[in-house]
């Protein structure tokens, strides 16, 4: 298993935004975690298309869009048009989650579906199939820089099970307090893609911190492979 990791813009410098990226990059990122908020889902407003256009100019890397906003079916499109490589939404915000899933992919894009720290993984059972990817929120979305719920670790491992008995290897990701001390537990519980904020951005060396994430993170896959 391939770990990847994904910081987020929304722990970033807003002023020097192509900077932080070029960071992030230089450290050995994988994606770059796009948070949307539109301050009726979550409390907290954020950026739209035109960042993420602005985005996929100066970085070569996957922009992971993560839309935490009401009606995302309406968005779909311009994310796509934008440059979005993945769009994920909320299973409590999309009623047709089906139909929206099929939108996001006739776009060339990755679908996703996010849970909230308090919704059931059973509220995946009809999709687990058909998603691409499935994002575990391990705090209550809307502001970075808190704290991972204990919980979540043991949710990862549920959502990787259902997408095993589903007979799908979409990647579980995870986003919500990741940082070096708890990479690894999330890592052996089954998430492949860790979200990191403040772990990164707040990091005084960027392109370091992304390299430490991501050796915290394989340790426990390194040392089953040293084991086999």
């Amino acid at each position: 298993m391939s770990v990847r990791i994904a910081p987020s813009i929304l722990s970033a410098d807003f002023a020097a935004l192509g900077a932080a990226v070029a960071a992030a990059e230089a450290g050995g990122a994988d994606l770059i975690h796009v948070d949307v908020m539109d301050g009726h889902f979550v409390p907290n407003l954020t950026i739209g298309p035109p960042v993420v256009a602005a985005l996929h100019r100066v970085t070569g890397l996957p922009l992971d869009v993560h839309l935490m906003i009401t009606d995302p079916d309406r968005y779909i499109d311009r994310f796509a048009d934008a440059g979005a490589a993945a769009i994920s939404v909320h299973v409590e915000t999309t009623p047709h989650l089906h139909r929206t899933l099929g939108h996001v992919r006739s776009r060339g894009v990755r679908a996703g579906v996010v849970l909230n720290p308090a919704t059931a993984v059973s509220t995946l059972s009809e999709v687990a199939g058909e998603v691409d990817f499935v994002l575990v929120m391990s705090v209550d979305p809307g502001f970075g820089g808190q704290t991972l719920i204990p919980g979540s670790v043991a949710k990862i491992a549920r959502v990787r099970r259902l997408l095993d008995e589903a007979g799908n290897r979409a990647p579980v990701e995870v986003d919500g307090g990741v940082d070096r001390g708890n990479a690894a537990r999330l890592v052996e519980a089954g998430a492949e893609i860790l979200v990191a904020g403040a772990a990164v951005f707040g990091a005084p060396d960027v392109p370091a911190a992304v390299r430490g994430l991501r050796e915290a993170a394989c340790a426990p896959v390194a040392a089953a492979v040293g084991e086999g």
